[in-house]
Order: structure tokens, then C-alpha cells, then sequence
């Protein structure tokens, strides 16, 4: 296991440090994991919100335990070689909640872990209902993940929600209060501008993260231009099952409508391409090994 977890962790936060920015896709299967996985990027997102929707067919409004999300990083960091950061929520309760958890994840085969500070149950950053923790008992959980994890390595990213949940003023007080913590990584949820997250840039010394959630609160903008404001690590977490319920949606309508799926206004991945995205000429591979002639 540790043979497995020690190399994607470090190399996810060796490019931290290295200044590299980091953009993350979001994934929320096997299927998105496995397509990410094959396309090159330094870390892969599993985001709450698809994770959710995928397995439970349900919102993302803290109904998700922590054994279900657990299970799902630890199947993802499995079948994939790019590190993986995963949401893990509210840290799923109190301090010693949060030591299992970041043990949970870091035992799964997770690179980076992101604990935010909305009340339970928690509500999608991008949508309505949020409330907040108190501010310090959001610093105790920093100080209970950075101390739980057993590699210096493991990431802790500190989410705030008070831009939404509050103001402007709270959220920037609370990531100041996160960076003199030590969080790894400050994540600013749902700023409404760019000149919101200029500002963040400049008051903020720790590497800031953004959540580009098409169709959300925040300008969409590519690494290049968050770069250049001072961000250093970027999440797509919405594209990929945005983009799969738009296509599934037109390939079953076509099916229903004409009978067809070359109906559809969309292209088919090729099915050949596929069975080998999912492993099956290694299943082969091995038969012919060990049960061939």
C-alpha cells in the first residue's frame, strides 16, 4: 500500500512547490477517472458533487457518508497513476471525525485531501443554503488534518464558503486565518469576480485554489489567466458530467425518437477504443499467460 500511496503524493505536492500551476478536471467514476487519467494532467478532482450524483443519484446537500466517499477515492487512486485530490466535505464532524477521515483518504491512495467550513449538512458551493462553523473550530480541523496525516507529503486544502454564506470581508478574513494555520492549499469558494480573486491574490501569501464551475458563481477563466492573478491550482469539477448528461441525454433521446443512436446530434466514443481505455486487452493478456495452449 504505502509502495503505491508515497509517489503520486509526492509528486503532486513536489509541483506545488516547484511553482508549477496545477489544473485538476473533475472526475466522478471509473469511466471520467480513467479518461482523465489517460490525458496527461497533474492531478485529477474527485468532486463531491458527481460523486454523489453518479452513485446516489442525489444533490450535493451532505447526504453522502463518509464510507461512501471514502470508498470511492480509495477505487479511483486505484485504477488511476495521477494523483488525485478529493473532497471530503466538512471532514464528516467534529476534530476526531477529521483525523479519521484524513487517515481514511491518505490509506486510500488519495494525494491531497479538501476539508471546507460549512455546517452540516453542507450545501453545493455553487448553489444556495450554505451556514458556516465557527471560524476557530474551522482552525482546530486544519490543525487536527495537518497533524493526523502520516505524510508531510498528503495536502490539506482549507475551503471557505463564507463568500457566499457571508461576505466578501469574512471569506478573506477566514483564508487568512487557514494560511496561519498551515493549510497546504487556501480555496476560496465561489467568488463573484476577477477583481474578487485579484484581491485574494494580494492579501493571501499560500497557494490559492479556484473552482471553475461552468455555469456557477465564479468567472471561468483557463490556468494561464489564473496564473497570471496569482492562483496556483485550479479544479474543472462540473465539465465532465455536465458534458456525459448532455451527451447521454441526446444519444436517448434519439433512441427513443427514431430507434437510433446515429440520430443523435453527437459522436459515439468507438467501441474498440473504449474496451481498451477499460483494461481489456491486459485481461486478455493475462489469459493467454496462464490459460492459453
Amino acid at each position: 500500500m504505502q509502495d503505491r500511496i508515497v509517489p503520486k503524493t509526492r509528486a503532486l505536492a513536489e509541483r506545488l512547490r516547484s511553482g508549477e500551476f496545477i489544473a485538476a478536471p473533475g472526475v466522478y467514476d471509473m469511466i471520467s477517472a480513467r479518461v482523465a487519467d489517460s490525458m496527461g494532467f497533474p492531478a485529477i478532482y474527485m468532486t463531491g458533487s458527481g460523486v454523489v450524483a453518479s452513485h446516489l443519484g442525489l444533490p450535493d446537500a451532505g447526504i453522502a457518508t463518509y464510507t461512501e466517499m471514502v470508498s470511492r477515492a480509495g477505487q479511483i487512486a486505484a485504477g488511476t497513476r495521477t494523483p488525485l485530490i478529493a473532497d471530503a466535505d466538512t471532514g464528516y464532524g467534529g476534530t476526531v471525525n477529521v483525523r479519521h477521515t484524513v487517515r481514511g483518504y491518505e490509506r486510500a491512495g488519495v494525494a491531497a485531501i479538501q476539508i471546507e467550513d460549512q455546517a452540516f449538512p453542507k450545501k453545493c458551493g455553487h448553489t444556495e443554503g450554505q451556514r458556516l462553523i465557527p471560524l476557530e473550530e474551522m482552525v482546530r480541523k486544519i490543525k487536527v488534518a495537518l497533524d493526523s496525516r502520516l505524510d508531510d507529503d498528503f495536502l490539506v486544502i482549507a475551503r471557505t464558503d463564507a463568500r457566499k454564506a457571508d461576505s466578501k470581508d469574512e471569506a478573506l478574513r477566514r483564508l487568512e486565518a487557514f494560511q496561519e494555520a498551515g493549510a497546504d492549499i487556501l480555496f476560496y469558494e465561489a467568488p463573484a469576480s476577477v477583481e474578487e480573486m485579484e484581491e485574494a491574490a494580494r492579501l493571501l501569501d499560500g497557494p490559492l485554489m479556484a473552482n471553475m464551475v461552468e455555469g456557477g458563481l465564479t468567472p471561468v477563466m483557463t490556468p494561464d489567466e489564473l496564473a497570471a492573478i496569482g492562483f496556483r491550482v485550479a479544479i474543472f469539477p462540473a465539465a465532465g458530467f455536465l458534458a456525459a448528461t448532455e451527451a447521454l441525454s441526446r444519444v436517448y433521446r434519439a433512441l427513443r425518437d427514431h430507434g437510433s443512436s446515429g440520430a443523435a446530434d453527437t459522436t459515439l466514443h468507438p467501441f474498440g477504443d473504449f474496451n481498451e481505455l477499460m483494461g481489456f486487452r491486459e485481461v486478455i493478456a493475462f489469459e493467454d499467460r496462464f490459460e492459453g495452449p
